[in-house]
C-alpha cells in the first residue's frame, strides 16, 4: 500500500499558506471547523456554475467571518448591480448567525487551475465524453497557457467497463516530491450511469525558493 501525501498539506509553511485562517482550542474547534465545512458546502450548491477554484475563510473576530471565493466566473457570483453576492451574504449571515464578508478574486488563466481543470473534465465525462479527448483536449489548453507541466488521471468504470481502471495523461514536468515546486491539485467526480469516476489534476508553474525571514520569495520560471 503506499502512502500518498496531500500536494497542499504537503508545502504548507514553506510556499503555501491554509485556506482557513483561524484559531481556537477544544470544543470551539470543532465547531468551528465545522461550520467551515458548512459554508464551503452552502457556496458550492448556490453558484453550482459559478466556476469556483478556491474558497478562503478568515475569522479576524470571534462573530466575524471573511470568504474569498476565487473564481473564473466573477459575473455569475456578483449577479446584476450585486443581487447574487448580496442573496449569498444574507444566507451565510442566516446561518452562522454572525457578521459575513463576502469578497470576490477572479481567476485570470481558468486553464491553468486544477481544480477548474478537474471540474471541465468531469463534466465532460457526465455528457458521454470520451475520457481520453477530454484529457488530452485539458493538457493541451494548459501547456498553451504557460503551465510547465501537467498530469491528469482518471478512475472508476471508464467507459462503461465492467471492471473499475485507471488511465492517465501528462505532459511536460510535474515534480510532486519536490517541495519548492509550485504544485497546483484539483479533485472532481463526474456522475455517470455506471457509477462515479474520479478525476485528479496537478498543474506544475515554476519552482518557488523560500528566503529568510523578512525576505520575499524568489519565482523562478523555466
Amino acid at each position: 500500500m503506499g502512502r500518498k501525501v496531500h500536494p497542499v498539506g504537503f508545502r504548507l509553511k514553506i510556499i503555501r499558506d491554509w485556506n482557513a485562517r483561524w484559531f481556537a482550542e477544544g470544543q470551539l474547534y470543532r465547531d468551528l471547523l465545522h461550520e467551515d465545512f458548512a459554508i464551503r458546502k452552502l457556496i458550492h450548491e448556490e453558484l453550482p456554475s459559478a466556476g469556483i477554484a478556491k474558497l478562503d475563510i478568515e475569522r479576524a473576530a470571534p462573530n466575524q467571518v471573511q470568504v474569498t471565493i476565487f473564481t473564473a466566473k466573477p459575473g455569475i457570483v456578483i449577479g446584476r448591480k450585486g443581487a447574487s453576492v448580496n442573496a449569498l451574504r444574507s444566507k451565510l449571515r442566516a446561518f452562522t448567525d454572525k457578521a459575513v464578508k463576502v469578497e470576490v478574486e477572479e481567476i485570470t488563466q481558468p486553464d491553468t487551475n486544477a481544480q477548474l481543470i478537474a471540474e471541465n473534465v468531469a463534466g465532460q465525462l457526465t455528457r458521454r465524453i470520451s475520457h481520453g479527448r477530454a484529457m488530452k483536449r485539458a493538457a493541451q489548453q494548459a501547456m498553451r497557457s504557460g503551465a510547465q507541466g501537467i498530469r491528469i488521471e482518471v478512475g472508476g468504470r471508464l467507459g462503461g467497463s465492467e471492471m473499475a481502471r485507471k488511465d492517465k495523461v501528462s505532459d511536460g514536468r510535474v515534480p510532486r516530491n519536490t517541495i519548492r515546486a509550485d504544485l497546483d491539485y484539483g479533485f472532481a467526480e463526474s456522475s455517470t450511469t455506471f457509477g462515479r469516476i474520479g478525476v485528479k489534476v496537478w498543474v506544475f508553474n515554476g519552482e518557488i525558493l523560500p528566503q529568510k525571514p523578512g525576505g520575499t520569495d524568489v519565482y523562478i520560471s523555466e
